[in-house]
């Protein structure tokens, strides 16, 4: 009998390390949270090749050409991130595959970091392919090796969905498997009808979609992971997901079935376990997809009428809506957590790069008053800041509050052209971060330089992926694997989409980033700056925090708009947390300071 190997690894550990035991040989990922740690984990091993992409719609595209030669690959990326990999997705459902193709989604239900709630077990259904939910960490870890063998048996890319508890959640793995490469030579071999979707071809191909999902469905009936417990038969329950486990907590003697793999639905088994029980519920998280599937098959269900549509769940809220729904007497409540605690709002952090060009734009944007105004009020600014997703997102809160947009990664340049096109009377700039700009915002502005806009775009770039983890991208010159490669130059790239007006400004120079964004916004054309300055949380070494002479010291406050954690009040007297500040590296409230006040 072979000896078990037990670790404790979060959903994401156990993710990665399920792919690499199944014989991954391609992985490609764009980072998200909370997605990040899946290709993160990956990328430690050598013996496979694993890329930060540019983007999601490249990690997709990356994952889809390997699978093509019969090599096993894998894209991860968090819900957001399908929706850029949207395009070519579709089209590996068209294709199909050689070597197995599993696409890693992980969704933040209550959006704890991203922009949206979006439910995306809908785009397993649109897609026509197989989808596949861990409960835990263990799930984690034998899905993958199924997903990838389903994708090859049924020539079909495999949605594996995690959500943000299942990702980050640790529990106890049997890692027994061991590592076995299927096809260690992979090659293409030429096949036009499967491969080159001409509407001639990709007709036949939308066929056999349709005969493989019945297929898939057949499947789905005798699959291991879906499971039924029986238990007491007055309740049953459908769940899958995490949602499985809040419901067994909330309802150890109910029977249940487990969908390990969500869609296709297996029909005959849903049945037989409704046949089984006297009353049928589904708790799933967000959108009710188990629900109204169900449904459709002529059952009579519950779920969404008392477990909550919008944020995640846990046990105490399936507690408290089966209450309300009947199933269970009145449950006590947890207690509410102590009064008094201080409030800890989302800030940058003491010498982010953000800080300087974020007070340079409030001011000249004179945002303060708005800001302040009791007036909520049609109130168009004296500058319009469109926004993007990273770090910088934090500088839409007080006291900073510059941000007017923030949609989706790059969206920020073509809403502030769309603006300045409209025909706005205030100045319109966009901002970006570096990361960013290479994901999905230099196609934004071609199309200004393009149309000849009229916009000022402030590129940020403190040369890492910050917000999810400090991870490379093209313009660090490191790969996801530590190893040296080119680095894309952002000034030489603006130049040649045919920006004249290219500035680079030293992040922690107020007067020079003050100068800059003034002549720009003077400039009747595309104009880009890039705000340079390191990510503070890559800079270990610090000396010299600053301090506040309090003999000098008016109490006027001005310091306090930046909004640096490291400045701080009390009883009016400002102060500098000499362990929070990032000392020479920063120095911004030394250059404001109107009482020249603050120094080292």
């Amino acid at each position: 009998m072979m000896k078990k190997t037990l670790q404790i690894l979060s959903g994401n550990e156990a993710l990665a390390l399920g792919a690499y035991h199944s014989g991954v040989q391609v992985a490609a990922a764009y980072p998200g949270t909370p997605s990040t740690e899946i290709l993160e984990n990956l990328a430690r091993f050598k013996d496979i090749y694993a890329e930060w992409s540019t983007n999601e719609k490249v990690a997709m595209e990356v994952a889809m050409g390997a699978a093509y030669t019969g090599a096993r690959a894998m894209a991860s990326m968090k819900h957001v991130g399908l929706n850029v990999a949207s395009d070519p997705f579709m089209a590996a459902s068209y294709t199909g595959i050689i070597g197995g193709l599993v696409i890693v989604c992980a969704d933040d239900p209550q959006i704890h970091s991203s922009q949206n709630e979006q439910d995306n077990r809908h785009y397993a259904r649109m897609a026509k392919i197989p989808m596949l939910e861990p409960t835990d960490s263990q799930d984690g870890y034998d899905l993958m090796g199924y997903a990838f063998d389903i994708s090859e048996e049924f020539d079909t890319p495999v949605l594996l969905r995690t959500t943000t508890r299942i990702s980050h959640s640790k529990s106890v793995v049997d890692v027994s498997r061991k590592r076995v490469v299927k096809n260690p030579q992979p090659a293409f071999h030429f096949n036009q009808q499967k491969y080159v979707m001409l509407p001639v071809y990709a007709l036949p191909r939308h066929a056999l979609m349709e005969k493989r999902i019945l297929k898939l469905a057949e499947y789905s009936e005798t699959f291991p992971l879906n499971q039924i417990t029986w238990g007491k038969r007055d309740l049953g329950i459908v769940t899958s997901g995490v949602a499985y486990q809040y419901a067994r907590e909330v309802f150890p003697e109910a029977s249940f079935l487990k969908l390990g793999m969500s869609w296709p639905l297996p029909e005959k088994m849903i049945k037989e376990f409704t046949a089984g029980v006297e009353r049928l519920i589904v708790i799933e998280e967000l959108d009710p997809f188990l629900e109204q599937n169900i449904k459709s098959m002529g059952i009579e269900v519950t779920g969404k009428e008392f477990i909550p549509l919008v944020g995640e769940l846990n046990t105490q809220i399936v507690t408290d809506s089966s209450s309300g729904a009947g199933l269970l007497p009145e449950s006590e409540k947890i207690l509410d957590p102590a009064s008094g605690l201080p409030r800890r709002p989302p800030l940058l952090c003491p010498g982010c790069p953000h800080t300087g060009i974020y007070f340079v734009l409030n001011s000249l944007g004179q945002r303060s008053k708005l800001l302040e105004s009791k007036d909520n009020g049609p109130q168009e600014p004296k500058l319009i800041i469109t926004g993007d997703i990273g770090c910088y997102t934090l500088g839409a809160l007080p006291p900073l509050g510059v941000l007017d947009t923030t949609a989706c990664m790059g969206a920020g340049i073509g809403q502030a052209l769309g603006m300045e096109r409209a025909g706005v009377k205030s100045k319109v700039v966009a901002i970006i971060g570096d990361s960013t700009f290479m994901h999905s915002g230099i196609t934004g502005l071609v199309d200004a330089v393009y149309n000849q806009g009229h916009i000022t775009i402030l590129i940020l770039d403190n040369r890492t992926t910050a917000m999810t983890g400090h991870q490379e991208h093209p313009g660090t010159g490191i790969s996801a694997q530590g190893e040296e490669t080119f680095a894309v130059d952002i000034e030489s790239l603006v130049r040649g989409i045919g920006v004249n007006d290219v500035k680079v400004v030293n992040a922690f120079d107020l007067k020079a980033l003050r100068n800059g964004v003034k002549d720009s916004l003077d400039r009747p054309e595309v104009s880009v700056i890039i705000v340079r300055g390191s990510c503070a949380m890559l800079i270990r070494k610090r000396a010299n925090p600053r301090k506040v002479d309090i003999e000098k010291c008016t109490q006027c406050n001005y310091c306090l708009g930046l909004g640096c954690p490291a400045i701080q009040s009390v009883d009016g007297q400002v102060f500098i947390e000499p362990t929070l500040c990032a000392g020479d590296i920063c120095t911004i409230c030394e250059q404001l300071c109107p009482q020249k006040a603050i120094s080292a």
